[in-house]
């Protein structure tokens, strides 16, 4: 579409372009554009415009229903006008930090005593609510958001809070490396699951990327029919290592799913409408599991309680630092920098928790961090070479 709108540029000054002014195949294509309600392609999003309106300036032709509806200011040669600059690495810091925070955050959790993980999941969602909604209300997004994405966004909130309710789970009765290095799985089941529902490659490559992610998480599991009934360096009973097992991997799975169903939405939908959806559904579905469950209780000690907010609040963080790192850098080397999380639970495990971890975990966790980098490092290059073949 951008090569076909250059081309037009020749025909009419877009400077004054409207809607008799175009050539003909430029206003078929913004006739298509508005009536299938696309959303904008336009550059103008990553850039500051600090003077629009110079004498002298051109309008650019990159993105036809902006320009003729005015509602993109771009201009080609215009000296108030520069990409935001920003420090070399400093999407890749947020990300550290954004792994600091989550890593933290689960690091309380495991610090808290006599609650069930639901109800800190529902403590995290509230606190996910108080910083979202200012937001909604600021870009005027609405809280249902476009009639035809609800659903969408209904499942996505389902299957993101899902995601953390079993992440919690897992770091309650399972060390805290061990349920840090399954979640990593899911980059590998995003890859599967892309396959089967939006038709992407599936190369052998990502079957190879599988099945190490596979042998990482048998090694951290070590079930008693490959290792023996006698298994070391796990808390508690071999059931409740079991069990969070099952509810880490599930939970890989559960976010691999959300991210499937966000390429799927694209970017029509403001990311604030969906972690407010993440936050409202999670909220609910806690609640009627506390119920079910009957182990609604408040912490009894001023110490549970200021862990729970804790816990909160560095959720949120870890929330706004990751997106922030979205904005200023490429996704493939922010998902490679996410690893820092599994790092960040080793040492945190060895320092605050007084647990070593065992060689397995250490080799279960090189076999999931090495497919879910090969995983992402793919794709990265992948579609690398895809934006430039589609800039010729």
């Amino acid at each position: 579409m951008v090569l076909l709108l250059r081309r037009d540029c020749a025909a009419a000054d877009p400077a004054s372009a409207g809607p008799g002014v175009w050539s003909e195949a430029g206003q078929k294509l913004y006739d298509s554009e508005r009536d299938a309600a696309l959303p904008c392609q336009c550059q103008t999003h990553d850039v500051e415009v600090a003077d629009a309106a110079q004498p002298g300036s051109r309008s650019c032709c990159c993105c036809s229903r902006c320009l003729l509806s005015g509602r993109a200011p771009w201009r080609c040669g215009t000296p108030g006008i520069d990409k935001k600059k920003t420090c070399p690495g400093l999407g890749l810091f947020y990300t550290m930090l954004s792994a600091l925070f989550f890593s933290v955050a689960a690091l309380f959790l495991k610090k808290v005593e006599d609650m069930h993980s639901v109800e800190a999941s529902a403590f995290r969602c509230i606190f996910q609510m108080m910083f979202v909604l200012p937001g909604l209300i600021y870009y005027q997004t609405g809280f249902l958001g476009p009639k035809g994405k609800r659903i969408v966004l209904f499942f996505r909130g389902l299957l993101g809070s899902g995601a953390m309710i079993l992440l919690y789970y897992a770091y309650q009765v399972m060390p805290l490396a061990d349920a840090t290095v399954i979640t990593f799985s899911s980059p590998v089941f995003t890859s599967l699951l892309a396959w089967i529902f939006l038709k992407e490659k599936y190369s052998p490559w990502d079957l190879l990327f599988t099945l190490f992610t596979i042998t990482g998480v048998v090694l951290i599991a070590r079930p008693p029919f490959l290792f023996g009934s006698k298994v070391a360096g796990i808390e508690g009973s071999y059931t409740d290592h079991l069990k969070g097992t099952i509810a880490a991997l599930a939970s890989a799975m559960s976010a691999a799913s959300t991210l499937v169903i966000l390429r799927k939405v694209g970017k029509s939908v403001h990311y604030f409408l969906s972690i407010w959806y993440y936050a409202v559904i999670g909220l609910i579905v806690c609640i009627i599991a506390l119920f079910v469950m009957d182990v609604w209780t408040l912490p009894h000690c001023g110490k549970d309680r200021f862990l729970l907010i804790l816990i909160g609040l560095s959720g949120v963080g870890g929330q706004i630092f990751l997106t922030k790192a979205l904005h200023l850098e490429k996704a493939g080397p922010v998902a490679i920098m996410r690893t820092m999380d599994v790092l960040f639970a080793f040492i945190f495990q060895i320092l605050f928790l007084n647990h070593l971890p065992t060689w397995w975990t250490v080799g279960g966790a090189l076999c999931v961090v090495a497919s879910s980098s090969g995983t992402v490092i793919r794709k990265w290059r992948q579609s690398s070479k895809e934006a430039k073949q589609n800039e010729i």
